[in-house]
């Protein structure tokens, strides 16, 4: 008797590439929303001017390597690489730096070592990085919580100043823009001056992160816990990732508070909880042994507080992920699990 038996694979998973970037995209629309109630319109300019520079230059570059567009023009990950970029975007930045931001990412960071799957380094934080060490003045020009409201700063002005550089009458971007949270610590520390005479002295502090900061935070940390029920990502490199970035800044904390900031303060300010559940988890450029996520997680939360509290930069998690990245294949190397019936070595 013949059997009628289809040829293999005969487990089938619903689960895509495509379903995989429209719920970590789907995750982020509270922190978007977030986001633009206390910075403005910018990040969803910044958002249509990345995304549509990534798509031109995916398009683009998959041609030039003769590759067939349509899988990957609409696989979704392009989209995630250039939303993820622009949260790291001032929101009032020029529309060039935008550009050349999603177009360093796309082209140097993924399709330069062989497009989706190939590339060593997460894409979004390769253009990140690369912004951030060659304009770092524009790349710091953030605009205060209040003064959205205070200005009245809407799409029309926000659109002049993104394209134009103009702003609203008698004043300038110099005027209206300051520091991050961890920036302004991190400079009066310098100084000489306790985080605690830093905190009395400027309105730009919450509860225990910056002014909208924090909430942006704990928007992120829902949409993470959501793609981890949805199984999206894995628990291991946020816990580790926020654990380590606890642990080690509760240390320091406890040891001299004038001098080392909460760890609340690490976890809500910056791109911690950005970092821990959406950049660090890129399922190409992470480890992917369950212990390998682990030490990798630990890592970038260890050189994260390295790099904000004796670095030069305000915040590290950018630098923390593409070094770690460069590990992760050494982490999965020695990390493999036992392979169910074959004895250690």
């Amino acid at each position: 008797m013949s059997l009628n038996t289809p040829t293999s694979p005969h487990i089938h998973d619903d689960t895509s590439v495509t379903k995989m970037m429209l719920r970590v995209l789907l995750a982020l629309v509270p922190a978007v929303i977030a986001h633009c109630w206390y910075f403005g319109w910018g990040l969803l300019i910044n958002i249509s001017i990345t995304v549509t520079t990534a798509l031109i230059c995916e398009y683009g570059l998959l041609l030039l390597r003769q590759r067939p567009v349509t899988p990957f023009i609409t696989d979704g990950s392009v989209l995630v690489t250039a939303v993820l970029l622009a949260f790291c975007i001032p929101p009032l930045a020029p529309w060039w730096l935008a550009v050349l931001g999603a177009g360093f990412g796309v082209i140097i960071g993924k399709h330069l070592y062989g497009g989706l799957g190939y590339n060593p380094f997460n894409p979004a934080m390769v253009g990140y990085v690369m912004l951030l060490i060659s304009f770092p003045k524009e790349m710091t020009t953030w605009l205060p919580p209040h003064l959205v409201q205070d200005l009245n700063i809407g799409l029309w002005a926000s659109l002049n100043a993104v394209f134009t550089g103009q702003l609203p009458v008698g004043f300038t971007l110099d005027s209206i823009t300051a520091a991050t949270p961890l920036d302004l610590v991190k400079t009066q520390l310098g100084l000489d001056v306790t985080i605690a005479e830093t905190k009395n002295a400027n309105d730009v502090f919450g509860d225990f992160g910056g002014i909208g900061w924090e909430w942006i935070g704990n928007w992120i940390f829902l949409g993470g816990v959501w793609l981890i029920y949805k199984k999206v990502i894995a628990w291991h490199i946020p816990v580790a990732l926020l654990g380590s970035l606890f642990t080690i800044s509760l240390i320091f904390f406890l040891m001299d508070a004038d001098h080392y900031g909460s760890p609340m303060f690490h976890l809500f300010s910056g791109a911690a909880m950005l970092g821990a559940f959406f950049i660090a988890t890129d399922p190409v450029s992470a480890a992917t042994t369950p212990k390998g996520r682990i030490i990798y997680g630990i890592g970038i939360g260890l050189l994260t507080y390295i790099i904000r509290v004796w670095g030069g930069y305000p915040d590290g998690i950018g630098f923390a992920v593409l070094l770690m990245n460069l590990a992760a294949p050494t982490i999965d190397h020695y990390t493999q699990p036992r392979v169910y019936g074959h004895k250690r070595s």
